[in-house]
């Protein structure tokens, strides 16, 4: 299939044209179901929050007049002289039961208070129907009363008893002077928390274990208990239990009691089914309308590359006179320029034509300058043999300086013809001492020459013959018509300015003669006219730094600082680089 792709730039136009219409399309769709789906989950979910608060806070009310129920209690003489006086005994009842009336009058309305004495014997009841059983002291809801210091619950045997309390809450009256009762029935705790939910959802009542203590309908509370309780034990949450509704979850932190909301899904299956179905035709019409459209859009596009395809076939096979008809628009000046091409190229193989001819004459050239190289290179052979021959002549004839000038000349210009480019410069300053050596002779032992090069910078690799020209131009020019002519050669390390870490080797050559003139100081710039032809050797060492190291490196032409030495200083920088021990492949010494 790639392979296919790659080959047919048609397809692939046709398919970007389907992924630029269809893949917005399909996405936005996407990202608008998605996000009106989770603002409605988010909406629903609140609402679920807010109403299971308001289950919370009802359940905190009930908690707080229980305490307060019991706190008045307990502070009501009547009530604790009846519970600590004995049943048989005779007493204002109608007092006591009003005092009774008057303590739970925020818990009447939806509970029923029961008052019990030290012995766990029922003695007063504010509900038509009273439990007149006793309640153990060493076990059950008194017993744990006792011990709490908030309001101890307990939920009922069955949820669908519908006769019997649900959940019972217990507080001590005054120490051990007696308990208080609360009895919640299934009608009173539905018009408790009735009102709190909608139309259509359904509220469970759990105790801390999550078994059912209320509901509207007491065979869901049944059959959904345990299923609550299975998967929130699993999964942690009631997010994921897909049954056809929603559940939310919260819980009451002094009681320990859950209170489950259970709603209706808002997006059922038909719904979501319907979001798909208009989804899959919005695509759908999206995919015919590009096809068609692109299909018109690349027979428009494809023709003229056709053609223009045709005839550049035509051209592999040199047929240079083929035109292709230009448009207007793009492709007619890409035509165009097809046109313009095959134009430049008939005139360029005319011009090749003649071309190969004068190539012919130019290789006939070169070849008769090469054969002149060759025999320009048998010369310095000769002059060396020559040299060699009028040394013996000298030592014959008992002329010593004919024959250390003929070995000084022969040794400079067999260095100056090797092909080594870069020597050391120890092998460096051997020559410049055989220059020095004949410039001795010359001048009658007027020319003192002094070396100061650290024994660790002799291995250092200098390009071939960059010392002979800095000297020789000291000799001819700063030493000029002087009686008593000094040349200093220096070499020393410095750091390198432009990359931390790196190192320059600087050679100075400096003469104490009469000095430079202003204009020529500074970096070395060959001079103009006349003048330039005096200073031959300064532009080619300069020239050979340039050309091996970057127009950074150089001359650079300087007075002597100071006035009682005076001369002139030409310094040479260049990178360090120090040549391994062995052997100089040039002379066979120790480098």
């Amino acid at each position: 299939m790639i392979r296919f792709l790659r080959k047919s730039f048609r397809t692939r136009l046709l398919l970007g044209f389907l992924a630029a219409a269809l893949l917005p399309l399909i996405l936005s769709s996407l990202v608008i179901n998605s996000v009106f789906l989770n603002r409605q989950e988010m909406r629903e979910q609140a609402e679920a929050d807010e109403q299971l608060a308001g289950v919370i806070r009802e359940i905190s009310r009930m908690e707080d007049s229980i305490v307060s129920a019991g706190e008045r209690l307990s502070a009501e003489p009547r009530i604790l002289a009846a519970l600590k006086r004995d049943p048989l005994e005779g007493g204002d009842e109608t007092a006591v039961y009003g005092a009774l009336y008057e303590a739970t009058q925020d818990l009447r309305l939806y509970a029923s208070c029961d008052l019990y004495d030290a012995s766990g014997r029922w003695r007063y009841s504010t509900g038509s129907t009273a439990d007149v059983k006793p309640l153990p002291l060493n076990w059950g809801i008194l017993n744990h009363a006792a011990k709490a210091e908030k309001p101890v619950w307990e939920t009922g045997e069955t949820v669908t008893d519908l006769s019997r309390p649900l959940l019972k809450a217990a507080v001590p009256v005054a120490g051990d002077g007696g308990y208080l009762v609360v009895s919640f029935y299934a009608d009173q705790l539905r018009s408790l928390l009735g009102g709190i939910y909608g139309a259509g959802e359904e509220l469970l009542l759990l105790d801390r274990f999550w078994r059912p203590i209320y509901c509207d309908k007491p065979e869901l509370a049944v059959s959904l208990g345990p299923k609550l309780r299975s998967f929130f034990l699993a999964h942690g949450s009631l997010d994921h239990l897909s049954d056809g509704f929603l559940y939310s979850a919260a819980m009451h932190a002094d009681s320990g009691m859950v209170a489950v909301l259970q709603r209706p899904q808002f997006f059922t299956r038909e719904t979501l089914s319907l979001f798909r179905t208009i989804t899959g035709a919005a695509v759908f019409l999206g995919f015919c309308l590009t096809l068609a459209l692109g299909f018109l859009l690349i027979r428009s596009l494809m023709q003229p590359l056709d053609r223009l395809r045709n005839a550049m076939n035509s051209v592999t096979l040199d047929h240079l006179d083929v035109q292709v008809e230009a448009g207007e628009d793009e492709l007619g000046e890409l035509a165009g320029r097809f046109n313009r091409m095959t134009e430049a190229l008939r005139t360029s193989r005319q011009q090749l034509l003649r071309n190969q001819e004068l190539m012919v004459q130019n290789q006939k050239d070169l070849n008769k300058t090469q054969i002149r190289m060759l025999q320009a290179q048998l010369n310095p052979h000769f002059l060396c043999n020559t040299l060699d021959t009028m040394k013996w002549m000298g030592k014959i004839n008992q002329v010593p300086e004919v024959a250390v000038m003929s070995t000084d000349l022969a040794d400079i210009l067999r260095f100056a013809i090797s092909p080594e480019e870069f020597v050391t410069l120890k092998r460096e300053l051997e020559i410049l001492d055989r220059y020095l050596e004949i410039q001795r002779i010359r001048q009658s032992g007027r020319l003192e020459f002094r070396k100061e090069i650290p024994e660790e910078l002799l291995p250092a690799r200098v390009p071939k013959m960059i010392l002979q020209p800095l000297v020789e131009n000291a000799v001819l020019h700063g030493l000029d018509n002087a009686e008593n002519g000094e040349i200093c050669v220096r070499a020393e390390r410095v750091p390198d300015p432009e990359r931390p870490g790196e190192e320059l080797l600087s050679v100075t050559v400096r003469d104490n003669g009469k000095g430079l003139p202003p204009e020529l100081t500074g970096p070395y710039r060959r001079p103009e006219g006349e003048a330039a032809k005096h200073h031959l050797g300064l532009y080619n060492v300069d020239t050979i730094l340039k050309k091996h190291y970057g127009e950074r490196f150089g001359l650079t032409m300087e007075n002597a600082p100071s006035e009682e030495e005076g001369g002139a200083v030409i310094t040479a920088e260049l990178p360090l680089t120090l040549e391994p021990k062995g052997e100089d492949p040039l002379f066979g010494g120790s480098a």
